[in-house]
């Protein structure tokens, strides 16, 4: 029987080692299999977050070979056969226990971000184009691959300071919404630092469900704070005829 080498994190906040299993390799099987193989015959202390095991609930994000990764969507068969394949906790945020982080800053960030707030009457009669362009935001399923890869967050600890992709995508999905009547430019200037981002698309590349974050949600973002803030032009015509209702842009 073919097997797996993996080297998985075993540490806490204070420290911790990575230690080596050989995993027997079955058809089908994904990094998570690996990961409980080794709950069931060698650690059963070993720490690891997961509920689905089908790529819904964003619970089993870690870093495999240093990519942030899905655990239940990554595919043994992929590696190299006799390949060390190393398994550890998502950079971005703090070690509670070998596989597991506290993402627990995610939350209080969205918090912070103004709420949906449609007009209190009027029929709600919405294009279908609308509903597609904000419909693809919502199939975010919060495993903050995204949070974990980019550089503000990753690199440079900017926490106090960049909101990160994951909730510039959520504020895209309610700043596009046609039903919606606030106008977050400022906040996503002032508090949510959208200046911090560079659009290298890192982001976009490792969410598992293809949401095109950098060029559907960030660019636009940004494009709206450019108009509001920056564009010299823009900023003239406002002064003169008013700001357009945000359902029309």
């Amino acid at each position: 029987m073919l097997e797996a080498i993996l080297k998985v994190f075993r540490g806490n906040k204070n420290g911790g080692e990575y230690k080596t299993y050989k995993v027997p390799i079955e058809e089908g099987m994904v990094v998570l299999d690996a990961i409980h193989y080794i709950q069931a015959n060698y650690e059963p202390d070993l720490a690891v977050r997961w509920n689905c095991k089908a790529a819904k609930c964003g619970s089993c994000s870690a870093e495999v070979n240093g990519k942030p990764s899905l655990m239940c969507k990554s595919r043994m068969d992929k590696f190299p056969a006799g390949a060390e394949i190393m398994v550890q906790p998502v950079k971005t945020f703090p070690i509670i226990k070998d596989l597991v982080t506290d993402v627990s800053w995610n939350y209080e960030v969205n918090k912070q971000i103004p709420p949906f707030t449609p007009k209190d009457n009027g029929d709600w009669v919405i294009y279908q184009e609308d509903i597609e362009r904000v419909q693809e935001f919502r199939k975010c399923i919060e495993c903050f691959l995204c949070q974990d890869v980019c550089h503000v967050l990753r690199d440079h600890e900017r926490k106090d300071a960049f909101m990160g992709p994951r909730f510039l995508v959520r504020t895209a999905g309610l700043e596009m919404h046609p039903k919606d009547t606030l106008n977050r430019t400022k906040y996503l200037k002032e508090e949510g630092g959208i200046g911090f981002c560079n659009i290298t698309k890192c982001c976009t590349e490792v969410c598992p469900e293809d949401i095109r974050i950098t060029d559907n949600a960030i660019i636009p973002l940004k494009e709206r704070v450019v108009d509001d803030f920056y564009d010299p032009v823009a900023i003239f015509l406002k002064k003169i005829f008013g700001k357009k209702d945000k359902t029309m842009v």
